[in-house]
């Protein structure tokens, strides 16, 4: 990662990275981290693929719930029970092993 700038991402710029964009690119955040899965994780999060819906967005709740439902702007997760709470640090431990991390989510 190259300056705190460019690391950070807003919901609306993060919605540009989901697959259809002039760069191609795959972007998916999870408890704030932004990774890219456009290589590693074409056949999960490409077009027509079982998670498209989470590319370019935050898939933190729906990974939790696997609920397939996004939002496009900052979730409350609050209401998450404990066993949603560990799927989600779950996924995201797998999201750390697997994929780069480019950068943060912001509001």
């Amino acid at each position: 990662m190259a300056d705190s700038k460019a690391n950070t991402l807003s919901y609306e710029e993060l919605r540009k990275f989901d697959g259809k964009g002039p760069t191609g690119k795959i972007y998916v955040a999870l408890c704030g981290k932004i990774y890219d899965v456009t290589e590693k994780g074409q056949q999960f999060y490409g077009e027509g693929a079982p998670y498209q819906a989470f590319a370019g967005r935050d898939a933190s709740r729906g990974l939790a719930t696997m609920e397939m439902k996004v939002k496009d702007t900052k979730d409350d997760l609050s209401d998450l029970t404990e066993i949603q709470k560990q799927s989600m640090l779950s996924w995201a431990k797998t999201f750390e092993e697997k994929y780069d991390l480019v950068g943060f989510l912001v509001e």
